[in-house]
């Protein structure tokens, strides 16, 4: 919603260079030339697709919210197998017959 409402503000306006130095010291970002014309056709194509978005007749249509009717499918906890302590430690680079070896992180 908020990137269609600035779109459709900046359908109005012309999108030149100014504009997308602007736009790039508002976000805190810095592009060399060849990227601010990019940014400018990029906006401009977006400006256009909103502009032809508008064109629909969407009255009466409800908005979708989700792809799919399903809500909160989930599955049920099922206890099941999973590897054995020494399927796990093949993993590790250093341990013993029990734990995972690791560099010691806190010092006194």
């Amino acid at each position: 919603m908020l990137l269609s409402g600035f779109l459709l503000f900046l359908s109005d306006m012309k999108i030149d260079a100014h504009m997308v130095d602007n736009l790039a010291h508002l976000a805190r970002l810095r592009f060399d030339d060849s990227e601010k014309e990019s940014i400018r056709t990029e906006l401009e194509s977006m400006v256009a697709f909103v502009e032809k978005l508008q064109t629909i007749h969407t009255e009466g249509v409800e908005p979708l919210l989700h792809i799919s009717d399903a809500a909160n499918v989930l599955r049920e906890d099922v206890v099941q197998g999973s590897v054995t302590r020494a399927e796990a430690l093949l993993n590790s680079p250093v341990s013993d017959d029990t734990f995972f070896k690791v560099p010691k992180v806190i010092r006194k």
